[in-house]
């Protein structure tokens, strides 16, 4: 009984992956304040269906259930937190205030670094880029947004829906990071590049090459600067040097904000 619980209890730390700010705590929060997730959403300036795509993210990350319905009353009914709900709530302030005296220390000390905060995520994907939104347009239930490199090197777009940019809060001027697979980028010929104005079409040189039966890996320098690590067909033939270009499909593209 008590190792189900200890489990319990440490999955519901899987969904502190964010500061207190974020906003899918922030509607944790309301909700536990208002009793309503309809409430909750006008308050944190979402739309009930992105309030609900929280909810059901910070859900998964747990493990356990967050929100429960509360049915009838005098208002017809609402929404209330679990206890686990609250246990997350409780460790997102404990651990806001507890990077906030780590964040001032280092600063005091002259230590701090931009670095840090993209550290503090592990992850499988092998591209990552901080970069800085230039514009998110948005198109029915998806947003496209449109991204910068650091010191203009690369542009970038990215395919979202709509409700993943409102949590985020995507807006001109936000620095984000940008994350890719390597198994999502491909790498071909510059010969072999098509003309046309398609997003994410990356120009570069081979740096090295990793030949294998299912494609060959490719690291790659972009013309800006920045690395990038993609994949060939099967016997592409590159070589260092080779000038090349790389390319990933919008959707490809996931943004995170950094604490």
């Amino acid at each position: 009984m008590m190792a189900r619980m200890a489990q319990k209890t440490l999955a519901v730390f899987d969904a502190l992956g964010h500061e207190r700010a974020d906003r899918r705590i922030a509607i944790l929060r309301q909700i536990g304040a208002l009793g309503s997730i309809s409430q909750a959403a006008r308050s944190a300036g979402v739309s009930y269906k992105a309030a609900w795509q929280a909810i059901d993210t910070l859900t998964n990350l747990a493990g356990v259930p967050l929100v429960e319905r509360v049915v009838g009353g005098v208002g017809g009914g609402g929404a209330r937190l679990t206890d686990a709900a609250r246990e997350l709530l409780a460790a997102a302030e404990a651990m806001h205030r507890a990077r906030g005296e780590v964040a001032l220390g280092l600063a005091r000390q002259g230590k701090g670094h931009a670095a840090l905060a993209q550290l503090a995520v592990r992850t499988s994907m092998r591209n990552q880029w901080p970069c800085t939104v230039c514009s998110v347009q948005r198109q029915g239930p998806l947003a496209l947004v449109d991204l910068q490199g650091p010191g203009g090197a690369l542009a970038l777009q990215a395919r979202l829906t709509r409700e993943s940019a409102e949590l985020l809060g995507l807006a001109a001027g936000l620095a984000v990071q940008v994350l890719c697979k390597a198994t999502a980028v491909q790498v071909y010929p510059a010969a072999q590049a098509q003309p046309g104005d398609q997003p994410n079409h990356w120009p570069g040189r081979v740096r090295r090459v990793a030949r294998g039966p299912l494609g060959d890996e490719v690291a790659v320098q972009l013309d800006g600067g920045l690395q990038l690590v993609g994949f060939a067909p099967p016997g592409s033939g590159l070589r260092a040097r080779s000038a090349v270009v790389a390319s990933a499909q919008p959707s490809a593209l996931a943004l995170m904000l950094a604490d």
